[in-house]
C-alpha cells in the first residue's frame, strides 16, 4: 500500500501508540501523525513532552487522564465535530489498553467521528510473545485488584482451559500477588514475569511460582512488569468422577501444599460446582468415614 505521508491528515481521532521504554519503537506513521494533528491529548503532558522534544514535535498538548476523562472527552468531542484532528497518547504503550482512550473512542463513534488506530508498542503483547507460553489463546486482564481478598477471587475465576492469562503488576505488589497465585494454583504453577520491557535492564523470569517468590524475596524489585501464567486444563468430568472430593482435597493438600479450604475451592472450580456444594459433599464424605 503506498504511503499517504504527502496527503493532508484527515479530520478525526487518532489513537497513537508510543514507546514503552525504547524510543526506537516509535513508528514513522506515529511521528507523522503527531506532527500533523491540531492537538495531542496526553495522559501526562510532562511525560509526553519528553517524547515530543526528542523528536522535535511542536504541537499543542492537553491533559487527558483518568481524573478528567469525562469532562475532557466532552471538550475534545466538540472540537472533533468541528473538524479537528486530535491524537490520544498514553504515557507509554497503546491508548485504551489499561490506559485512557477507550471512553473517548466510544464517544467519538457515537458522534459519527472517524477513528484511526495507529499501532505500535504494547507491553502485554511484547511479554506474551517472548514468554514461551501458548499464544493461540490468551486473555488480558489489566491490573489485578490491590486488595488480597478481591485479588484471590479474581485468580480463582480464571478458567482452567490452558489459555494464557496476562496481567500488569506493580513492583510493590508482585510478592503478594505471587503468594496468592501459589495459594490458588499451587507452588508448581509455572509463571513468567517480564520486567522493564524494551528498556536497558529488560528481564524475563520463567519459573514455578514458588521459585519466583524465593528469587524476588532476595532482591529489590523495580519497574512495571507483565505477569503471565497458563493454568493446567481441568480434568475431564469422567476422570473427576473417579475420585471423591475428600480424596481430591487430600491429594492436593499433599502434592500442592494447599490448605484444606484452598484445595476445596480449586476442586469446586475444576468440577464446575459451587464452593458450598463442594463443602457439603466433603462434610458428608468425612461423616461417613467416622
Amino acid at each position: 500500500m503506498p504511503a499517504d505521508r504527502d496527503q493532508p491528515l484527515a479530520p478525526g481521532l487518532y489513537l497513537v501508540a508510543t514507546p514503552i521504554g525504547n524510543l526506537e519503537d516509535i513508528t514513522l506513521r506515529a511521528l507523522r501523525i503527531l506532527r500533523s494533528v491540531d492537538r495531542i491529548a496526553c495522559e501526562d503532558t510532562r511525560q509526553t513532552q519528553k517524547l515530543l522534544n526528542h523528536f522535535e514535535i511542536k504541537v499543542p498538548t492537553v491533559s487527558y487522564h483518568m481524573h478528567n476523562e469525562l469532562t475532557r472527552t466532552d471538550e475534545l468531542i466538540e472540537e472533533l465535530i468541528g473538524g479537528a484532528r486530535i491524537a490520544i497518547v498514553s504515557d507509554a504503550g497503546t491508548p485504551g489498553i489499561a490506559d485512557p482512550g477507550g471512553q473517548i473512542a466510544t464517544a467519538a463513534i457515537a458522534a459519527g467521528i472517524s477513528i484511526f488506530p495507529v499501532p505500535g508498542a504494547n507491553a502485554a503483547i511484547s511479554g506474551l510473545i517472548a514468554s514461551g507460553l501458548p499464544t493461540d489463546s490468551f486473555t488480558f486482564h489489566g491490573f489485578l485488584p490491590a486488595k488480597e481478598g478481591q485479588r484471590k477471587t479474581a485468580l480463582e475465576a480464571l478458567v482452567r482451559n490452558g489459555s494464557t492469562h496476562i496481567f500488569y503488576e506493580a513492583p510493590h505488589r508482585i510478592e503478594d500477588t505471587l503468594a496468592d497465585i501459589e495459594t490458588v494454583f499451587g507452588p508448581a504453577q509455572h509463571v513468567v514475569i517480564a520486567r522493564e520491557l524494551t528498556k536497558l535492564h529488560e528481564e524475563f523470569l520463567r519459573a514455578t511460582v514458588a521459585e519466583l517468590r524465593t528469587t524476588l524475596s532476595a532482591r529489590t524489585i523495580r519497574g512495571e512488569m507483565v505477569l503471565l501464567l497458563a493454568p493446567a486444563p481441568a480434568a475431564a468430568p469422567a476422570q473427576q468422577a473417579q475420585t471423591s472430593i475428600a480424596e481430591a482435597v487430600s491429594a492436593l493438600m499433599q502434592t500442592a501444599g494447599l490448605a484444606e479450604m484452598d484445595a476445596l475451592k480449586r476442586i469446586a472450580r475444576d468440577r464446575g460446582i459451587g464452593k458450598s456444594q463442594a463443602y457439603r459433599e466433603l462434610q458428608r464424605e468425612q461423616n461417613r468415614r467416622k
